[in-house]
Parts: structure tokens; C-alpha cells; sequence
């Protein structure tokens, strides 16, 4: 059948199953508005920003497994998603980002609103093409997102020229991708997994480090047998949390700068580590020449480029975790309770050194996300969060028993990404409680989408921390730059309720530790209408434990 590029595009992206798109109109991409007027089978989500749609495809992605999908313009409308895919691809979240680019007889001559998309998000994506001609859209748009959804997951730019939208063509669409160049290893080499089962077979004090690959691959069941089976205690990274159910007794909870005590102890003094889709990053390692210095390394990433990247490894394996996982645990002999002493140790470590805050009349940070936990534990709840200090308190007192429940910056630690994460999560899994921890910095950043949630109305909860500061670098200011708090102080922030009610959602200003409880349950009750609740919290609250830069992670700050 004959068909515009345009329409192309749009069948096309319903044959990848695409139900949502979040995305922002602009010149070059009025071909594809035009279409998806008419098209009923697609859902448009018009954000106030694009770096508002890219965040809410990101999250809509992490709590579903699917392939998030964004588009904007040519020009700005581009590079206002750059922060979303750069966020994407630090985490290894699959999204298709669509761009619009100028007629290609304008390509390369400074034409309005042009600029060159494909050199601005190459080192930021995992793959991305500019489409010049109107028959190239099937095939660009099947390996778009057969690539972003494979291997090691990430988001793929695909950047439209306007005629390329406009021409016709006999539509046609694949039934497979061709990529020579492109096979991820699914299988890990039999050799090194043996390798591996006889190392852990002869550990007498092994941990288990699990990452966000964990989660991307589905490979959580096979993740708790292996601990269960050879009772190992399990670390996770942040992009890890909910990989390892948080209440088990053999979770150590996160590693690393803002990780727990008995953690990053187990790390230093283990004899070996097994690390699952986990990269050994900066915020995990610590001072890396003193990193984990008695263990042997186990490295199994579907990634190669990662395994051997930071760390020595002793036995690498490529290959999807989960296959990986099931073909390991078919090797290993092991007597469980041989590591029960080692448990012991850890457990002893537990109850010395428990993740805790003062527990007074103040109204503190820990405490709200204890009570948030509280009244959420066992339904089906997202919790998403901006990035700074309320980022680490949710993490560290929230409690994470399955995945996809959790949806944060990792690897970029985007301000602002938290709050159109929410939607982008809401719109996907809409019968969930989606909550919202910002700071009172980070929420002004994309605080334009609260038009987004009010038009829907979403019910999303903000829950803001608000200790009128930047809070995690005043952190650092204090305790690493003698208090010198340079540009820091947000007291002349506006007053976070009257914005919130200004663009038609609901607020409530908490200031008293008893009056918590109540606040939160009256917010869960609202159904149709995002609310935010802005806490005001003690100003000088610290996120502990904290590993200063340079340090060994066992070097921490605890008090």
C-alpha cells in the first residue's frame, strides 16, 4: 500500500506494540502530529518540555521492561531531549527517541532550527540514524528498536527529515532484522562457568553484587536461588534495588558512598565477589586500588566492554544474566551452611551498625520515608525520586521486595528526572500508587510537567523534602569544604504549594513530625488530581553513611 513516510513511521511504531508516545509538536515533525491526530490506536502525551517527555518515556520504560518512545522537533526540540537520552543510556534504559530534521536539501547549511543530531547524541545513545529517504522508515524503525531492547538496552535516536515524512512509498514492514554486525552473546562460554561454580564452591567468604542488569535481563528468580541455594549475602547497586528482595535475611542492602555499613564491611573483607550485571562504577568502588583487596572476581555482564573496565577480574562471562544464572546453577555442588559463620559475621555488622537517624520531635527526612514505607508496604507502589539527598534516603529506607518498583538516576543523577518519570510510570502502570521524593531543588526543574499530570489527572504524589538548601552538595560544602555554603541556600525558593495549586493539583504543607501519618494518608486518598505535600524538614541533615572521595568504601562517615 501506498503511504506517506509519516504514516509509515506511525504504522510502523505500532507494529512494535508502541500504546504511549510522549512528546512535544514543532515544524519539522508536523507530518507525524498530522498523523497521529487521525491515528486512534496510539496515545499522545503532550509534556510542557521535552526533556520532559524524554524522562517520562525513561520511566514508563523502567517499570514495564518496555521500549519507551519520545519525540520532538528539529533544532531545540533535539536537544532538549539530549539530557533524557544521556540519562537513558547511562542506566541502560531502552527508548526510541524521535527527531525531526530539516528537508534534506537544507541539511548542512544552517537552515532554521537545524542542528546536527546524529553528532550530538552519538557518544549519549546506543545507536542512531538520520532518515533521508521516505522508504527507509520501516526498516530504521524495526532495528531501532530491536537495538535498544537487546543486548545491553539503551535508547536509539531516530532523527526524520521533513520530506522524508512527506514523500510516499509502497509500505511494507519486516518481519525480521538483518544487523550482521550485531549479536549480542546470549549464552555464557561453559568453560568459564565451570570456572566459576568450582570458585564458589571453595569461597569461604563470598558476596554476591548485583546491578541493574539484573532487573534488565529478568533474572531476580534465579538471582535468589543462587543466594538461597549457596547462602550468599547480596549487595545491590541503587539501579539494583528491588533485583534482591530488601527484607530478606541474606540482603546486605546498597554498597558503596551512601551504601550501608555492613555492606561495604562485607565487600572489603570477603574472599570473593560475584558480580551480577553490575559495572564497578566510581560511587561503588570507592578509592579503586583498595576495592574488595583479599577477594577473587566473578564478572558476568552481557556487555564485554564492561567486564575488565574498572576491576581485575578473575573469571569474566559474557552473556544475558539470566541464561548465565540458570546455567551456573546447574554446575554448583555446594553445601549451604558452609558459610554460615561468615553470615554470622555480617549479621553481627547488622546489628551494630544499622542503618538509622535520630528519632526526636524534629521532623526529619529518614522518618517520612519510614512512613511512607509504612503505608505502602505490600501494595503496589512506584516510588520515584529526583537526585540528591532525598534520592539516597529513599533508597536507604524504603524498602524494595520486588522490581520495577523503583525508578531513579543512576549513572547521570539527573536533577529533575524524578517528576516526569512519575508520569511516564503512571501512564504505564496506572493502577499503581506512583510517588514522587524530591528535594525542594530538583523539583523546580521540570516542574512545568505538573501541567502534564493536572490535564491527565494523574495521581501522582510529590512528596517533597524540602530543607531549603542543595541539600547534597551543602552536604559536601560541610563536610568536605569547611562550610563555606556557596550558592547553596534556597530559602527565597516560592512557596511550593501556592505553584502546585496554581497549575490545579493539591498541596499540603507538613511541618510537625505527628502530623505526618495523617498528611500521607490523606493524599493516597486522592484519586483524580496529582497532590504535593512539601515537608518541611530539619535544614541540616546529613545522608549517612558517607564515603568521602578518595576513600576506601570501609573509610566511611557514620556519625
Amino acid at each position: 500500500m501506498e503511504t506517506t513516510g509519516a504514516k509509515a513511521l506511525i504504522e510502523a511504531l505500532k507494529k512494535e506494540g508502541v500504546k504511549d508516545i510522549f512528546g512535544y509538536p514543532g515544524g519539522t515533525v508536523l507530518p507525524i502530529y498530522d498523523e497521529l491526530y487521525r491515528e486512534k490506536g496510539i496515545r499522545h502525551i503532550l509534556t510542557r518540555h521535552g526533556q520532559g517527555a524524554a524522562h517520562a518515556a525513561d520511566g514508563y520504560s523502567r517499570v514495564t521492561g518496555k521500549v519507551g518512545v519520545c519525540i520532538a522537533t528539529s533544532g531545540p526540540g533535539a536537544t532538549n531531549l539530549t539530557t533524557g537520552i544521556a540519562n537513558a543510556y547511562m542506566d541502560s534504559i531502552p527508548m526510541v527517541a524521535i527527531t525531526g530534521q530539516v528537508a534534506t536539501p537544507l541539511i548542512g547549511r544552517d537552515s532554521f532550527q537545524e542542528v546536527d543530531v546524529r553528532g550530538i547524541t552519538q557518544p549519549i545513545s546506543k545507536h542512531n540514524y538520520l532518515v533521508e529517504k521516505a522508504e527507509d522508515i520501516p526498516v530504521v524503525i524495526k532495528e531501532a528498536f530491536h537495538i535498544a531492547s537487546t543486548g545491553r538496552p539503551g535508547p536509539v535516536v531516530v532523527d526524520i527529515a521533513k520530506d522524508a515524512q512527506v514523500n510516499k512509498f509502497n509500505f511494507k514492514y519486516p518481519d525480521k532484522v538483518k544487523l550482521p554486525g550485531y549479536k549480542p552473546t546470549l549464552k555464557g562460554h561453559p568453560r568459564q562457568i565451570k570456572a566459576a561454580a568450582k570458585m564458589i564452591s571453595i569461597a569461604e567468604k563470598p558476596v554476591i553484587y548485583a546491578g541493574g542488569g539484573v532487573i534488565a535481563s529478568g533474572a531476580y528468580k534465579e538471582l535468589r536461588e543462587l543466594a538461597e541455594k549457596c547462602n550468599i549475602p547480596v549487595t545491590v547497586t541503587m539501579m539494583g534495588l528491588g533485583a534482591f528482595p530488601d527484607t530478606h535475611p541474606l540482603c546486605l542492602h546498597m554498597l558503596g558512598m551512601h551504601g550501608t555499613v555492613y555492606a561495604n564491611y562485607a565487600v572489603q573483607e570477603c574472599d570473593l565477589i560475584i558480580a551480577v550485571g553490575a559495572r564497578f562504577d566510581d560511587r561503588v568502588t570507592g578509592h579503586i586500588a583498595r576495592f574488595a583487596p583479599h577477594a577473587k572476581i566473578i564478572h558476568m555482564d552481557i556487555d564485554p566492554a564492561e567486564i575488565g573496565k574498572n576491576v581485575r577480574v578473575d573469571v569474566p562471562i559474557v552473556g544475558d544474566i539470566k541464561e548465565v544464572l540458570k546455567e551456573l546453577l546447574d554446575k554448583i555442588k555446594i553445601d549451604g551452611r558452609k558459610h554460615d559463620s561468615w553470615v554470622a559475621q555480617i549479621n553481627d555488622w547488622k546489628e551494630k551498625y544499622p542503618l538509622a537517624y535520630k528519632d526526636d520531635n524534629e521532623l526529619r527526612p529518614q522518618y517520612v520515608i519510614d512512613e511512607v514505607y509504612n503505608l505502602t508496604k505490600g501494595k503496589d507502589t512506584v516510588i520515584c525520586t529526583e537526585v540528591g539527598q532525598h534520592q539516597m534516603w529513599a533508597a536507604q529506607f524504603y524498602k524494595f521486595d520486588k522490581p520495577r518498583d523503583w525508578v531513579s538516576s543512576g549513572g547521570l543523577g539527573t536533577m529533575g528526572f524524578g517528576f516526569p518519570a512519575s508520569i511516564g510510570a503512571q501512564f504505564a502502570r496506572p493502577d499503581a500508587l506512583v510517588i514522587d521524593i524530591a528535594g525542594d531543588g530538583s523539583i523546580q526543574m521540570n516542574i512545568q510537567e505538573m501541567a502534564t499530570a493536572v490535564n491527565h489527572k494523574l495521581p501522582i504524589k510529590i512528596i517533597v523534602l524540602n530543607n531549603c538548601f542543595l541539600g547534597m552538595v551543602r552536604q559536601w560544602q560541610e563536610l568536605l569544604y569547611d562550610e563555606r555554603y556557596s550558592q547553596t541556600n534556597l530559602c527565597n525558593n516560592p512557596d511550593l504549594c501556592k505553584v502546585a495549586e496554581a497549575y490545579g493539583a493539591a498541596a499540603m504543607r507538613v511541618t510537625k513530625k505527628a502530623d505526618v501519618k495523617k498528611a500521607l494518608q490523606d493524599a493516597f486518598k486522592i484519586k483524580d488530581k496529582p497532590v504535593l505535600l512539601d515537608f518541611w524538614v530539619n535544614k541540616g541533615e546529613n545522608v549517612l553513611p558517607f564515603v568521602p572521595p578518595g576513600q576506601a568504601i570501609n573509610e566511611m562517615i557514620v556519625d
